[in-house]
Formats: C-alpha cells, sequence, structure tokens
C-alpha cells in the first residue's frame, strides 16, 4: 500500500487518478485548489476514502508552500503525482512548472515523483526567460517542454529516487474538451502503474517519458543537463528555494 498525493484532483485526470488508487487500496491525498472545488466530488463518495484532502491555490507561491507543509505534516510520500495543469491564462507557468518545483524543494523527497507532460511539449521554447515568471506570461507547450525537463533532471541528480514525465494523450477532460479523441482510462493508467508499481517492473527504473506504459524520446533539450540547470537556477532565483542537496 503506497502513500500517494496527486495535485489538481478534483476535477478530470487528477480525480480519475485518486479514485483508481483508492479502489486498489493505496492511501491518498487529494490535492484542491479550494474546499469548494473538492466539495463537487462529495457526491461520489471520493472525498471519504482519501487518507487526507489538501487546499490551495498553486499559482500562489504562499499558497504552494501551504501546501508542501500540510502534505509534509502527513508523512513522506511513496509518490507525488504532479497533476495540477493550466491550459491557457497569466498562471501557466506558475501552476505548471513553478508549483511542482516549490513541492520538490520544500517537501521532504518522494520515493517517486509524476510530472504530467504533453505531446505539446516538443514545440516549446528552449528559451529561458526569467521574466516570463514575474511578468506570468508563457505558452502551455513552454510548460510542459520544462517540467519535463524538470523531471529528467530529479532522475539523473536523485538516483535513490524514481522520476518520470507522463503524456496522459488528448483526453476528454474540462481541459481537453467533449471531442478529444483519446482513451480517458488510459490517460491515467500509465501515472498510477509508475506511482505505485514495483521497481522491477518499470523499465526505465527512473527518468521516462511515457504514453501509455511506453517510452517515447522526449524534446532533446529535457535530456540536456545545461538545459536543465538553467531551467532549476531560474526556478530558484523566482522561489528563493533549492532542491535538496
Amino acid at each position: 500500500m503506497a502513500l500517494v498525493l496527486v495535485t489538481g484532483a478534483s476535477t478530470g485526470l487528477g480525480l480519475a487518478t485518486v479514485t483508481a488508487l483508492a479502489d486498489a487500496g493505496h492511501d491518498v491525498v487529494l490535492h484542491a485548489r479550494h474546499a469548494r472545488h473538492a466539495g463537487r466530488v462529495e457526491d461520489r463518495g471520493v472525498l471519504d476514502r482519501m487518507r487526507e484532502v489538501v487546499y490551495g491555490d498553486l499559482s500562489r507561491l504562499d499558497e504552494t508552500l501551504r501546501v508542501a507543509e500540510r502534505a509534509d505534516a502527513i508523512g513522506r510520500f511513496d509518490a507525488v503525482v504532479h497533476n495540477a495543469g493550466v491550459l491557457h491564462g497569466p498562471d501557466v507557468l506558475a501552476v505548471n512548472v513553478v508549483a511542482p518545483y516549490v513541492l520538490m524543494a520544500a517537501m521532504t523527497p518522494p520515493r517517486r515523483s509524476i510530472c504530467l507532460s504533453s505531446s505539446m511539449h516538443l514545440s516549446g521554447s528552449t528559451r529561458l526567460d526569467p521574466e516570463a515568471l514575474v511578468g506570468r506570461r508563457g505558452t502551455y507547450s513552454d510548460s510542459k517542454l520544462y517540467v519535463t525537463a524538470l523531471a529528467m533532471a530529479l532522475a539523473a541528480r536523485y538516483p535513490d529516487q524514481m522520476a518520470h514525465a507522463v503524456d496522459p494523450g488528448w483526453v476528454p477532460t474540462r481541459m481537453g474538451g467533449p471531442s478529444a479523441p483519446d482513451d480517458l482510462d488510459e490517460g491515467h493508467r500509465t501515472q498510477e502503474w509508475l506511482a505505485t508499481a514495483e521497481e522491477e517492473e518499470i523499465t526505465p527504473r527512473s527518468g521516462g517519458y511515457w504514453h501509455h506504459r511506453r517510452t517515447r524520446r522526449p524534446h532533446r533539450a529535457a535530456l540536456d543537463a545545461r538545459f536543465q540547470d538553467a531551467l532549476i537556477g531560474m526556478l530558484e532565483g523566482h522561489t528563493g528555494l533549492t532542491l535538496p542537496s
């Protein structure tokens, strides 16, 4: 039985992920932006099956730090699934990139980190602009390239842990829209498997970019140590937080 935190889990892929994890008997901590968001799933009995529910707006540094503090008080996680995401608007980089970094830096390191990527990361820009973080500019494609590189950097820096990125496909969630062609069930199965499967079942053990439990090659910048270091340096400067030594 694993202790797993899933961010952005009151709707869509996050909700499907926590539901499936609970069905499999795992201890699950559901993160939602506000209590009213989590309240939308009460009729399904999901909240009653969660180990804990933590709240916080991941577009805000202070609230993300509080999420980290509250989650850390529960114990060391076997896995954290960085699922929360924004498609458009001023919070894209804050939620999709800065928040995962802050949780990685502020929490006791989990045994496994799974970052939600997208095939759109392949068209992301490799130009790192610290002003984009301050001015809340940035595209979804950029954000997914950055978070994919962040997962690959974790895998390289911390060989005793496991870190992966997952492209769940274009699935029919609120973000993906009702006409999205990919399968919603397949959209969450890979991250559940990476969070809970025996290590020997997962190849590569760490540093994989996955789509439906098959590895694919990510953008070459995501595997570039210089790009990874520059990205982490930019996030350190923006947040004032450093990853564990």
